[in-house]
């Protein structure tokens, strides 16, 4: 039975589009089938980080995005009393991504410059009110059962990617089921429209007050959000209402210059599909992981997921590499994910302590941590790529790759291509890397190393002699993982 595409993607948010994107400009053909028949109009996430402001870059869209988001130099966690028990500083510097380590957006103005890109990929098509009802992986590819406008169809692809969130009908039509990591909090989402900033705080705050634990942060587009935790008793109905926001909002002294957009309740989990990938099937994002919202990763992740799977389903459906490959995805990206759903929670418990006993013992502790200097200055940096394609045992395997930036603004990876790179000392002179020369030489000098293999999603295979590490490269990307 012949393919209608390589690749079949369910769900046409960020991480989808992203995926999709990534896909058809490596010569992969992608459908992504979207059940809905818009971008959906109100904000959801609202933080995308420098590594995934790479991302975009790549799918052609960051400058976009970055003319429509804010930055906040500072992530405070203050007490009931408005002391500062944790501050994250120079979150508004670059990032080793080459963008700014937080950029706070709007989620449907990145959707929609995203479905734009993807409009302009020859490979790609994306075909919304199309919802997958069934499907079936026979080993050699996966047919779809798919309703549409024009009635129902099938369409058979190599491989079914489900990118359609938290509810995910793929991961559940799979029998994934889902591991629990004990975190399940019922919390008030506000979204405002901001007619005046100069009444707002400039810094992303979480508020840690037992008797009502509250976020505020920036958004982008003209926005705001704070997010309150919903107390026991307390019911969606009653927290919904008009009146009972008002006065929610009334300590932050703001009527008359805001006006509310979207009102939501949501239960923020922690959990991850115990498969990211079944055969033929494969999930991204909030389908395969759920992080609660106070680290921002959310969506980040997601496009982590696509950046790391992109470029391995394009050399396998090119016959460049073995499909074992793709065994490597799960691997490699759930460490990263475990680490950054634990952040998220660490985070949250933080804020969500609602006994006063509790509240003030952690007061203490962080006011004797601030006190003798041992407080972090920033989240700890997630963990480097520890199994999957690496060359392991070379320095810095595994590691984030920095984007280096010229003089004139140019940034490395626009000038040395989406494929991987191999770069050595010697290579510092030539024409396409010379700009970004002293950024580079002194990687090399940082690592000792003589050369490096830079993987398509920026991370480092191995350092080492040049050809070495083409061999290796190319031997590790047609064989299983770990074999011979």
């Amino acid at each position: 039975m012949a393919f209608d595409c390589d690749v079949l993607v369910a769900g046409g948010g960020p991480s989808g589009v992203t995926l999709a994107i990534l896909l058809a400009q490596r010569g992969v053909k992608v459908i992504v089938a979207e059940k809905e028949a818009d971008i959906y109009p109100l904000p959801r996430a609202a933080h995308i980080d420098h590594e995934c402001m790479r991302i975009l870059q790549e799918a052609g869209v960051a400058d976009e995005v970055m003319k429509t988001s804010r930055r906040a130099s500072r992530y405070d966690f203050l007490n009931a009393r408005g002391e500062v028990l944790l501050r994250f500083e120079g979150a508004d510097h670059a990032g080793p991504g080459g963008w700014p380590a937080a950029n706070m957006i709007h989620q449907p103005s990145v959707e929609a410059a995203l479905r734009r890109s993807l409009a302009m990929q020859g490979n790609a098509s994306l075909c919304c009110e199309w919802e997958i009802k069934s499907f079936s992986d026979d080993g050699e590819g996966v047919s779809a059962r798919i309703a549409t406008p024009g009635g129902e169809r099938v369409v058979r692809a190599r491989y079914l990617v489900g990118a359609d969130g938290a509810r995910s009908a793929v991961r559940k039509a799979s029998s994934i089921t889902f591991e629990d990591l004990n975190f399940e909090e019922p919390w008030l989402v506000v979204d405002v429209f901001v007619d005046d900033y100069a009444r707002l705080p400039t810094a992303n705050l979480q508020i840690c007050n037992p008797e009502r634990p509250t976020t505020c942060v920036l958004m982008g587009e003209g926005r705001h959000r704070w997010e309150f935790m919903i107390l026991p008793g307390e019911t969606a109905d009653q927290v919904s209402d008009d009146a009972f926001i008002d006065r929610l909002l009334e300590p932050w002294k703001v009527k008359g210059t805001v006006r509310i957009e979207r009102k939501a309740v949501y239960t923020f989990r922690a959990r991850i599909a115990r498969e990211w990938r079944k055969g033929r099937i494969l999930l991204v994002g909030d389908a395969a992981h759920q992080t609660p919202p106070f680290a921002g990763q959310g969506m980040c992740s997601g496009l982590r997921d696509a950046a790391n799977l992109a470029w391995k389903l394009a050399a396998v459906t090119s016959g460049k590499a073995d499909e074992s490959l793709i065994d490597t995805y799960q691997p490699e990206r759930e460490p990263n994910v475990r680490a950054t759903i634990a952040m998220s929670i660490m985070m949250g418990r933080m804020v969500c302590t609602t006994s006063k006993w509790s509240a003030l013992l952690r007061d203490m502790k962080f006011k004797l941590g601030r006190m003798f200097g041992k407080l972090p200055a920033g989240p700890p940096a997630y963990p480097p790529i520890s199994e999957g394609l690496i060359a392991a045992g070379s320095v810095a395997a595994g590691s984030y790759f920095p984007q280096a930036i010229a003089a004139d603004g140019a940034r490395l990876d626009t000038c040395l291509g989406c494929d991987y790179w191999l770069l050595s000392r010697g290579d510092l002179a030539d024409e396409s890397v010379a700009p970004f020369a002293d950024q580079l030489a002194a990687w090399f000098d940082k690592t000792g190393a003589e050369a490096v293999l830079v993987r398509p999603d920026r991370y480092v295979f191995g350092t080492g002699h040049p050809e070495t590490l083409k061999q290796s490269w190319n031997r590790a990307i047609s064989r299983s993982p770990g074999s011979g």
